[in-house]
């Protein structure tokens, strides 16, 4: 059995609540142009209320990074225009933050594994480098 979610939560509240996963995203966006590159992805907008905007951080480590750059952040921000008038930030937990793309399964094509094996065929018996070739083909 479905209910609309307006039921429960009248028009205009459900307004509110659009306007407010709205402006969380465009201050997510903000705040993914603001970090250096090695944080991007490691910190949600988690919410903004009374003026006091709180990030999540994926892991104590990003957290600390952040903590340490907040004074500058929070001046982009106010420049930026938007109602911010400290952060926080938490330390999210494992549910709080999305998971990872797995990496892509990359391939060797045949001809290509038998180019590589013809390589290692050259190489002297001890060769690292033949070994690491030989690796790669079994696992490829």
């Amino acid at each position: 059995m479905t209910r609309p979610l307006s039921r429960f939560l009248g028009g205009d509240a459900l307004a509110r609540l659009q306007d407010h996963a709205a402006r969380l995203n465009r201050l997510q966006a903000v705040l993914d142009g603001m970090l250096p590159p090695q944080l991007q992805g490691q910190c949600r907008v988690a919410n903004l209320k009374e003026g006091s905007l709180v990030v999540a951080a994926r892991g104590g480590a990003a957290a600390v990074r952040v903590r340490q750059i907040l004074p500058s952040l929070l001046e982009r921000l106010q420049h930026g225009g938007h109602p911010v008038q400290s952060i926080k930030v938490k330390v999210g937990t494992p549910e709080q933050m999305a998971p990872e793309r797995p990496a892509p399964q990359r391939q060797i094509s045949e001809s290509a594994k038998a180019d590589l094996h013809d390589f290692a065929d050259t190489l002297p018996a001890d060769s690292p480098l033949r070994a690491s070739i030989e690796r790669l083909i079994r696992r490829a």
